[in-house]
């Protein structure tokens, strides 16, 4: 896997409800990321852009929505990726920058 990949992997965080309460309670940070994406690129990917060691990786394909239907055609969202990441114990991700 070379660098110039591995910085394509991520496509930006998956920021909700849900997924601030993963990060505060149990240091799991969520992404969207490139459908094409393993577990180890992914993992990789995470550990270059944050400097953080990364305990494990989840996966998850997510459907894209059907949404209003236009005269003949049916209108859907694109299929994505969506990768839970746990980091190593005292490890953090700030998105914010502030210190």
């Amino acid at each position: 896997m070379n660098q110039e990949r591995l910085m394509k992997v991520l496509l930006a965080p998956h920021v909700s409800e849900k997924t601030t309460g993963l990060a505060d309670g149990q240091n799991q940070f969520v992404f969207k990321v490139v459908t094409d994406a393993s577990k180890a690129e992914i993992k990789k990917a995470v550990e270059l852009m944050f400097e953080v060691k990364v305990d494990k990786v989840r996966v998850v394909n997510m459907k894209g929505k059907t949404k209003g239907r236009l005269q003949a055609r049916g209108g859907r969202r694109p299929d994505w990726k969506k990768a839970y990441v746990s980091l190593a114990e005292g490890q953090e991700i700030d998105f914010l920058g502030a210190e």
